[in-house]
């Protein structure tokens, strides 16, 4: 069982070699996928011995499937540069890679361990959160769609017993920007599938997503960043229909 580490990037000097090194030689080939990066980003890439393609950035789905089937070997473990194997899930994908045959399944659900500045966030949303990280590329692809978009495949999905590290935000100005770029990206998609923005959309569904985050995801319990990424979580939903609503004002 052979795998090819696929890493998306842009600017991610700070965050790049802690993901690439902690797959240490899990990994037979490494892919960097740049979307011309400014940075030192590709520097940190190539002393790692990554192979680097670039492409001007679409979107998520849109990047990473057009990057799998220009891996060397079948099988893909697709890290963000922001995301890193802890030590217990390196040691699961040695083990894996180690048997005599590969595995029967097309993939792999892995949950995610949540970091927000520094902090591990247990609750407020962020809880069971998880993704197809490790998979055959000829039996997956991603369903494009312009944010969180998922692994799409008619075979046999298992889950990992280990957890992978994600750092979501460095801060609250990158939080804050990354959002709205999410805003951007989903208004286009809703602004084809909604009807007419009311009150309902701009009021209610925000106020609602502040209480599932805070009061029925637990979010109280991470204190005052449960409080905070409840907030956010209720901002971005009425953000996305601002967006939508100046979409359509534009057309």
């Amino acid at each position: 069982m052979k795998i090819t580490l696929i890493v998306p990037t842009y600017n991610e000097e700070k965050v790049l070699d802690r993901c690439i090194g902690s797959t240490k030689d899990l990994a037979d080939e490494i892919l960097v996928v740049d979307s011309f990066s400014t940075d030192n980003t590709l520097e940190i890439a190539k002393s790692h011995g990554a192979r680097i393609i670039q492409r001007k950035y679409e979107n998520s789905a849109s990047q990473k499937n057009w990057a799998i089937p220009q891996a060397s070997f079948s099988w893909i473990l697709l890290l963000d540069a922001d995301e890193w194997l802890t030590q217990k899930l390196y040691e699961e994908l040695k083990q894996i890679k180690a048997k005599d045959c590969e595995p029967i399944e097309s993939g792999f659900w892995i949950y995610r361990s949540n970091h927000f500045m520094g902090k591990r966030v247990r609750y407020s949303g962020w809880q069971g959160d998880k993704v197809v990280r490790l998979f055959k590329k000829e039996d997956c692809s991603y369903k494009i769609q312009s944010v969180h978009s998922e692994i799409m495949t008619s075979g046999k999905l298992s889950f990992l017993r280990s957890s992978l590290n994600h750092d979501t935000y460095r801060g609250i100005s990158e939080w804050e920007e990354k959002l709205e770029r999410y805003a951007q990206w989903q208004a286009q998609d809703y602004s084809q599938k909604v009807g007419k923005v009311t009150l309902f959309h701009t009021l209610i569904k925000p106020a609602f997503r502040f209480f599932k985050h805070y009061i029925l995801s637990g979010g109280f319990l991470d204190g005052y960043i449960g409080f905070r990424i409840s907030k956010y979580a209720a901002w971005s939903v009425w953000l996305r229909y601002k967006k939508v609503i100046e979409i359509r004002s534009n057309r």
